[in-house]
């Protein structure tokens, strides 16, 4: 089979629910990656689950278990174990998955691929928001979704535990921010310790923090940086390069912009405004 063939399994695969919103069954992609078996393909699952917890996501909002009903004859029925992955949980599986597969590098392509051009058309869209608010809402997003890419380039190094993750984290922050860690940014912003900091930033101090987010994960990879406290100086020295940047432009500190509220509260907002749009 060609490439353009097994690059176009992945595409025949991706499903669309009622909102038109994509995602990939995990049966239907362990099929495309060769697993004979749904059971060894738990272990894969598993393994890019942890990847995900580890990036500080909501591991539900990217695997989400269901049930289906199959046929088993005469008109019977059985519940059968699925999972509905977004995209970036079949990036992750495909990271983790058996790498002497070559369908399961032609997966990492695909996803590589389609990431780039939702990236590309997700700039656009940028570019016509039309106020503060849907900036925010749309940065956040682009932050969650390059961290997770950011997690798995910390992995490659050799960053797996989560106390090492933070760490890891804590160094970009610091770099960024004048040496203040994540707590000393809570206190900074007068958070409270629940309170996420990317979901107290405006859309200039989110910019700041995907554009850090997302070189640190290209020079990782790029100059294919290994051990943990390279990882971390690394983080460190991008933080700090974006920072001298803003100096020099002369912009606002990140850490002396406002606590710009919830972002959650808008994300409730848009999707009342959306629905009675329908």
């Amino acid at each position: 089979m060609t490439t353009d063939n097994h690059l176009s399994l992945f595409e025949e695969i991706r499903r669309t629910d009622e909102q038109r919103n994509e995602y990939w069954s995990a049966r239907d992609l362990a099929k495309i990656l060769e697993y004979t078996e749904y059971r060894h393909f738990k272990p894969v699952i598993k393994k890019a689950k942890e990847a995900c917890e580890n990036s500080q996501q909501i591991v539900a909002d990217h695997f989400e278990h269901l049930l289906d009903m199959v046929q088993i004859g005469s008109g019977a029925t059985r519940e059968l174990e699925n999972i509905r992955l977004s995209r970036y949980a079949c990036y992750l599986i495909v990271q983790n998955a058996d790498p002497s597969k070559e369908v399961v590098a032609l997966g990492q392509t695909y996803f590589a691929i389609q990431t780039r051009l939702q990236e590309i058309r997700q700039m656009e869209e940028y570019q016509k928001l039309p106020g503060e608010n849907e900036k925010r809402l749309f940065l956040r997003g682009e932050v969650t979704r390059h961290n997770l890419l950011l997690a798995d380039a910390a992995r490659t190094a050799g960053v797996v535990e989560p106390v090492d993750y933070a760490i890891f984290q804590n160094h970009g922050y610091m770099g960024l921010y004048g040496g203040l860690d994540a707590k000393a940014i809570h206190e900074k912003k007068e958070l409270k310790k629940s309170q996420h900091i990317l979901d107290h930033m405006g859309s200039s101090e989110l910019a700041a923090n995907l554009f850090r987010t997302t070189q640190t994960d290209d020079k990782l990879r790029r100059e294919k940086i290994t051990g943990k406290q390279k990882a971390n100086q690394t983080h460190f020295e991008v933080g700090a390069k974006v920072r001298q940047t803003i100096e020099e432009l002369g912009g606002t500190m990140p850490e002396n912009l406002p606590n710009a509220g919830s972002i959650k509260k808008l994300a409730r907002v848009n999707d009342v405004k959306r629905i009675r749009k329908k």
